[in-house]
């Protein structure tokens, strides 16, 4: 019975250690390496480029005085509505104080010129109705008259307007009333009343009373890179995501590139304007910011596959396509067309039921997601 035993333990122990050797090297030896695999699907594929920029108003007009003075009423603020020549402030003119004392002097020599010849044409008609003087000295007196007079109404004109900028005879056409040059809506009110003012001259700009832009007609302006202006051209399509307004893009249609880059941060710009069209019911505020997707080229209702699995060789490209054995691939070069930069087509190679050998897959999540199924 000894024995047996013996025997029995030597028998156990060295099972035990060949279970040990066969258990380690099982846990030495290296898995192989399992592949996600991804199916070709059909998709549209539009190649863009991107351009930022802002929106505006296309007509966006600085409306500034005739004359200059202070400020006495403004009719209008920011966000109000205005037509065409609708007055949107008046200004009261200060007058100059020599302009003003010779305006006055000039009116008083009018004065004392007109009962001159009021006094000699009165004279003269007595005398011409008397026949005692001839027709031709009348008429001489009744022209130095008439001269008289209209010389007096200049003067009272003249200096009603050094004083308030505006004759009686023409109130509606006075330059004291700022009228809006076009129908739109005013974006800003600069000035306060009381606030100084400076007319519109050959010299100077002026101050601008209200700025008033037409809203229903805007525009994107952007510039791109030099190495995108070679591929768009005036009429492009173009899709606005304006960051202000979440979920809601806009149509555009580009209308102008310019002929001239310009240097910005090392690189040439060129700039460029979009047309937006505005469907009923929306609004852009002026300046938003805004990026335009400009469509290159797009083919629709093709077949693609992520362009991560393409791999190249030489001047060809190729995938790793699952042969009938799972996990097995074999090399496959295939024809690629338009690319967008996540996917790309392929034209020649490949159909929709052939799988492609894709990334890695990790070990520790493999097991996992058996686990999970489990």
């Amino acid at each position: 019975m000894k024995k047996v035993f013996r025997i029995l333990g030597i028998v156990i122990l060295i099972g035990a250690f060949g279970g040990t050797l066969f258990f380690l090297y099982n846990k030495s030896k290296k898995k192989p390496d399992v592949f996600e695999t991804k199916n070709p699907f059909v998709s549209n594929v539009i190649k863009k480029t991107v351009a930022t920029g802002s929106v505006v108003p296309r007509f966006e007009i600085d409306i500034k005085p005739q004359v200059s003075g202070i400020i006495d009423e403004l009719f209008v603020e920011a966000g109000d509505k205005v037509e065409k020549d609708q007055v949107v402030a008046r200004i009261k003119i200060i007058p100059d104080m020599v302009t003003l004392n010779t305006a006055e002097t000039r009116l008083n020599r009018a004065k004392i010129n007109f009962e001159d010849s009021k006094n000699d044409f009165e004279r003269q008609q007595g005398l011409f109705d008397k026949n005692v003087i001839s027709y031709e000295e009348y008429k001489n007196a009744k022209v130095a008259y008439d001269s008289a007079k209209e010389e007096l109404t200049a003067a009272e004109n003249n200096l009603e307007l050094i004083k308030n900028g505006v004759t009686k005879k023409a109130e509606t056409t006075t330059n004291t009333l700022v009228r809006s040059t076009i129908t739109g809506t005013v974006l800003d009110v600069p000035v306060k009343v009381g606030n100084s003012v400076i007319q519109s001259n050959t010299f100077n700009d002026g101050t601008t009373i209200a700025t008033v832009a037409n809203m229903n007609d805007m525009i994107f302006e952007g510039k791109v890179d030099e190495t995108e202006v070679g591929k768009i051209r005036s009429g492009m399509p173009i899709e606005l995501e304006i960051g202000a307004i979440e979920k809601e893009k806009f149509l555009a249609e580009l209308e102008y590139i310019s002929p001239k880059g310009v240097e910005e941060n090392g690189a040439i710009q060129f700039e460029i304007k979009a047309s937006v069209q505005l469907l009923e019911g929306q609004f852009i505020r002026a300046g938003y910011s805004a990026n335009a997707n400009i469509v290159l080229d797009r083919k629709d209702s093709v077949l693609v596959i992520p362009e991560g699995l393409l791999k190249f060789e030489n001047d060809s490209s190729f995938v790793e396509v699952q042969t009938t054995m799972e996990q097995q691939f074999e090399k496959r070069f295939v024809q690629t067309g338009l690319s967008d930069g996540i996917n790309i087509e392929i034209t020649e190679g490949l159909n929709k039921d052939e799988k492609i050998k894709g990334e890695k897959i990790d070990p520790k999540k493999l097991k996992e997601e058996k686990a999970n199924k489990g």
